[in-house]
């Protein structure tokens, strides 16, 4: 397999100032990136929503890592779905166009397993990806983001333009973002028995029935799978990140509620939605593709990630 050395590359990260773009800079550094090479574009100084900003961007870049997303969970999707259709559709389209026009090298586009469909099979494969409508809460999302596969695979066809897409699975880690408007099961669950242990409360509310899976991915292991696929593969066939291991979230919850030490009693909000039914992936293409493998243990992660929360908490 050719590797793409990045040593003299110049290279933009989209969302690098983000919770995943820290890490996958760091990984950058460690597989050879100089840093003064490497260019994050601040929302305050970019509107990548706007054709201005993302020309203005994509000039004199050799690689671009599209990690920058308006995304959340189950509430904000049900929230914001114009929003988020509109917001990631419109910063991907462009991004893409403005970065073939500028003869960038390579562009890594950072999808999202919102774009299956509601009912995969599990695990889920990268060839089931159109045979069904997304989970319903996910869809305004998830359509935006694999609206970018279908650019990336029709710029390829017709300029020859190098650029691959990845799907991870959820991800969690130390520095996510904890708001609870917006954030992803893990960071919320945290944040919600933290502040549950703070009162004193002898009851934890959680969303649904606990009955759906998922399945998570170290922020770390996603930002190396990331940079390995930047360096070693060429191919127009998306690519699943994960770890191929399923977790219910009644495991989840009660796993987080014994890492924080929380005795009370967990009241399951069935009349919430539970969202997708089930979430896990197959991952042997990225191991087969690029040679990427999970490596952090999950409820080590865990644990990190409680670890920070606690040390960070207002």
């Amino acid at each position: 397999m050719s590797k793409l050395e990045l040593e003299n590359k110049r290279i933009l990260v989209t969302g690098g100032s983000g919770f995943l773009g820290r890490q996958v800079i760091d990984q950058l550094h460690k597989a050879g990136a100089n840093p003064d090479k490497i260019t994050v574009p601040r929302s305050r100084d970019y509107d990548l929503r706007t054709l201005e900003a993302c020309q203005k961007a994509v000039q004199e870049q050799d690689i671009i890592i599209h990690l920058a997303a308006h995304v959340g969970g189950i509430g904000l999707n049900k929230e914001k779905p114009g929003e988020l259709f509109y917001d990631n559709l419109m910063m991907g389209v462009q991004l893409i166009d403005c970065a073939y026009k500028a003869n960038v090298e390579k562009f890594v586009c950072v999808g999202s397993i919102c774009a299956y469909p509601k009912f995969t099979p599990v695990p889920f494969k990268e060839e089931d990806l159109w045979n069904g409508y997304p989970e319903e809460t996910n869809a305004p999302y998830g359509i935006a983001k694999k609206a970018l596969l279908v650019q990336l695979d029709a710029y390829r066809q017709q300029y020859g333009f190098n650029g691959v897409y990845l799907l991870p699975v959820n991800l969690y880690g130390p520095e996510d973002n904890f708001d609870p408007k917006s954030s992803h099961v893990i960071p919320a669950l945290i944040r919600k028995v933290h502040e549950a242990q703070v009162r004193g409360d002898k009851k934890l509310p959680v969303w649904g029935d606990g009955s759906p899976s998922r399945e998570f991915l170290y922020s770390t292991d996603a930002a190396r799978a990331i940079v390995m696929a930047t360096q070693f593969y060429n191919e127009s066939d998306p690519i699943n990140l994960g770890t191929n291991h399923e977790v219910k979230i009644r495991d989840l919850v009660e796993l987080i509620c014994e890492l924080m030490d929380f005795k009370g009693e967990l009241v399951w909000e069935t009349d919430k939605p539970n969202g997708q039914p089930r979430r896990c992936l197959d991952t042997q293409k990225a191991k087969e593709k690029f040679g990427f493998v999970a490596n952090v243990d999950f409820k080590q992660g865990l644990k990190n990630t409680i670890e920070w929360y606690r040390e960070n908490a207002d």
